[in-house]
């Protein structure tokens, strides 16, 4: 909650939400104004499947270059970066610079 008072999203610069569990990665792109999501990916979406990742540090670069991808193709370039109380280490620093070197601005 500590991190939801300070950052929010708008359609000019959509709030990138993650989520971590023991199985999965989920990664969407909110307006908080409108209340919309406006892309989303996770290791369930068929784009990861077929490329026979894991979610692990690896699936988590390919999971960000998916995502890059996705948003680019939405109209968004800068974004707001929400790890969801998750430390910046890991699966959310590998997802994290996979999104950045696939266009977007943090």
């Amino acid at each position: 909650m500590r991190l939801r008072k300070i950052l929010a999203g708008t359609a000019q610069r959509p709030r990138l939400a993650l989520n971590l569990t023991s199985k999965h990665i989920y990664a969407q792109f909110i307006d908080d104004d409108s209340g919309k999501t406006l892309a989303s990916v996770s290791t369930l979406s068929k784009e990861f499947r077929d490329l026979k990742a894991r979610p692990n540090m690896d699936g988590a670069k390919q999971l960000g270059t998916i995502a890059a991808e996705k948003a680019v193709a939405a109209g968004i370039k800068s974004i707001v970066f929400d790890r969801g109380g998750y430390k910046y280490h890991g699966r959310v620093k590998a997802l994290a610079d996979a999104a950045r070197s696939g266009g977007l601005q943090f």
